[in-house]
């Protein structure tokens, strides 16, 4: 199956996508486009849906787009912050455990990373399943301009598109799976999202999230509280449960270590 976008502007409307943009070892750079006229820039490889900076909602939304935070976001802080939020030793490599695990990535298979960061979890998949067909979508062109950079570097080829998680431009059951990897504590509009994912979410698929709750100890309610006032969510399990039920998904699996939640949904 060849990728077909749906247009931001009719969503009868498709845009295809040159198997060349996925193949990070060359540089694409041009346009997409659809029937209707509509036209979107590709950069090295990222497909611009946007255009224009996006009005920001929160501190947290607008810190992503700072070149600084893309560059040490995975190597400074992902790879040592489950183990500082889950308060034992968890190293990433045992995430992308639980990832494959409760993914099961297969070949010719379609996966979304949305709100994808550097794509840890993209990558992740794909060195599972070479044969897999990775998307990785985020707002943020810095966080994009850096997931090539690694991707490139660990000679993983997938897709990469600035647009907005709230109007996924895929069309419905376009997916095996999707994954998300803390992206839903900074969403303002969560369930929209969560709509959007289900949406495009094949009916056999699965929906692999992580994300952070709220604390059971005073100091870390005192210090989540502060950090909600930059646009940071918590949730309890059984709060984050009935968004997830809100939007169309039951729980499958679920693993809690600390404040760090690890969930596999299905569609209901």
């Amino acid at each position: 199956m060849k990728l077909e976008l749906r247009s931001p502007i009719d969503e009868r409307a498709g845009i295809s996508v040159p198997d060349e943009v996925s193949n990070l070892s060359m540089p694409f750079n041009g346009t997409v486009g659809s029937k209707e006229g509509d036209e979107y820039q590709v950069k090295n490889n990222i497909i611009d849906l946007l255009g224009k900076e996006p009005d920001f909602t929160s501190i947290a939304q607008s810190t992503n787009h700072w070149k600084i935070t893309a560059a040490i976001y995975e190597d400074i802080w992902r790879k040592r912050s489950l183990s500082l939020l889950s308060g034992e030793e968890f190293p990433i490599e045992k995430e992308h455990e639980l990832l494959i695990d409760w993914t099961a990535p297969k070949e010719e298979g379609w996966y979304l990373d949305l709100g994808c960061s550097t794509a840890l979890y993209g990558r992740a998949l794909k060195a599972a399943q070479k044969k897999a067909n990775i998307v990785a979508l985020d707002f943020s062109y810095q966080m994009l301009e850096e997931a090539r950079l690694k991707a490139e570097a660990d000679e993983t080829d997938m897709t990469f598109i600035r647009a907005d998680g709230r109007e996924l431009p895929f069309f419905s059951k376009t997916f095996d799976g999707v994954v998300m990897g803390g992206t839903l504590n900074e969403l303002t509009e969560e369930l929209k999202v969560l709509y959007e994912a289900k949406r495009v979410l094949k009916e056999d698929g699965v929906f692999f999230m992580m994300h952070l709750i709220k604390s059971d100890a005073w100091y870390g309610r005192l210090l989540q509280e502060s950090v909600a006032i930059g646009g940071i969510n918590f949730w309890s399990v059984d709060e984050s449960n009935e968004l997830f039920n809100q939007a169309g998904f039951k729980v499958e699996e679920q693993l809690v270590k600390g404040i760090v939640c690890f969930t596999k949904l299905r569609p209901a």
